[in-house]
């Protein structure tokens, strides 16, 4: 028997792309090394498992193969499949035949993966997508959100929102329509908790209530973006009918200068000189705790661009499991130095091998 690809990143054969994509990113961080310093010899083992699993399960030819063929026709050269195009990893086994052999650096694979993440989320601005959706039903007839004084209310949020009136949804319907707005949170407040009172403007036939509210959102760490928070008929009442929408704030994170956040874990980018990727160094990370706490990470080993450290239990709460954390993972960008004096070059020459 050969290995299971699907069972080592705990997957169903019929998982999509996005769920191997999952699968992968729970797998290494679990196993990931530097996690596991009581058992690091499993962990490794484990760990480059898991990279060759997700090398060829991400890759529609060869988990084509694999699903035919297993392990063994994937290795062993599979008939009447083409070894032209099949990428790292895989060489030709002659004509009608395809070897795979995982070259890959499991530690490589596993920074590359955050890295991209970290830049696929960096390069989102503050603004929600949902923003521009508001605007349109602004004015009569439709939800407007706008600024407006507190009333020297302590602890507002600065941000009062009108339902008005929903127009054309009629008395036919039974459940009217809810009122959604976006409700922005920095990390910060994702992190440790927070409330915010939000005041909302509404409209009322025959119900006997005032005009405005305050709804209080008690935020809890570890709450993320999607989290939605239902305050039940406190929106406008619908065409005399007695019954008021539904009021839903949906939690929105903004964007971080330090972190971008995946999942439970905190990913941070870190630009370092050459000398310190050569010879160790020490990060200084300031973290989302309220007493603004410095985390200093040792990095021992040898910095390459797609080298990343994995901080245990130094990431976002679990708003489920109390007391649990994610991880911190740091991945680097290498600033090399602009000219070298040929005396300093001699030196490296002498120091460096080749």
């Amino acid at each position: 028997m050969g290995k299971d690809y699907y069972g080592i990143l705990g997957v169903d054969k019929k998982a999509s792309q996005d769920d191997i994509k999952k699968a992968y990113r729970r797998a290494a961080l679990k196993w990931h090394p530097d996690k596991n310093q009581d058992k690091r010899e499993e962990a490794e083992a484990k760990f480059k498992d898991i990279a060759e699993a997700y090398d060829v399960l991400s890759d529609p030819e060869k988990k084509n193969i694999y699903d035919q063929f297993g392990e063994e026709g994937l290795k062993g050269g599979a008939p009447g499949s083409s070894g032209e195009g099949a990428g790292p990893g895989a060489s030709g086994a002659g004509p009608g035949g395809f070897r795979y052999e995982f070259h890959g650096d499991p530690n490589d694979m596993f920074a590359r993966f955050f890295k991209d993440s970290f830049q696929r989320s960096s390069s989102f601005g503050e603004s929600s997508p949902f923003e521009d959706m508001f605007g349109m039903f602004s004015g009569p007839g439709g939800m407007g959100m706008g600024p407006m004084g507190m009333g020297g209310m302590p602890g507002m949020s600065g941000m009062g929102m009108g339902m008005g009136g929903m127009g054309g949804m009629g008395s036919q319907q039974q459940t009217p329509r809810p009122a959604v707005f976006d409700l922005h949170c920095s990390l910060e407040e994702l992190f440790n908790g927070a409330t915010k009172k939000m005041k909302v403007k509404r409209s009322s036939s025959t119900l006997s209530r005032e005009p405005e509210a305050v709804l209080e959102v008690n935020i809890k760490p570890g709450w993320k973006a999607g989290t939605k928070v239902t305050f039940p008929g406190e929106g406008d009442e619908i065409a005399a009918t007695g019954k008021a929408q539904d009021v839903i704030f949906v939690i929105r994170e903004k964007r971080h200068n330090v972190f971008t956040r995946e999942g439970s874990n905190l990913l941070h980018h870190k630009t370092i000189p050459l000398v310190d990727a050569l010879t160790g160094c020490k990060v200084d990370v300031k973290m989302l705790d309220a007493a603004e706490r410095i985390l200093r990470v040792n990095i021992r080993d040898m910095v390459t661009p797609n080298y990343a450290k994995v901080v245990k239990g130094e990431g976002m709460p679990s708003s489920k499991c109390p007391g649990e954390k994610g991880d911190l993972i740091i991945t680097f960008d290498i600033v090399y130095p602009k000219a070298l004096s040929e005396e300093q070059k001699e030196k490296l020459r002498t120091i460096l091998p080749r």
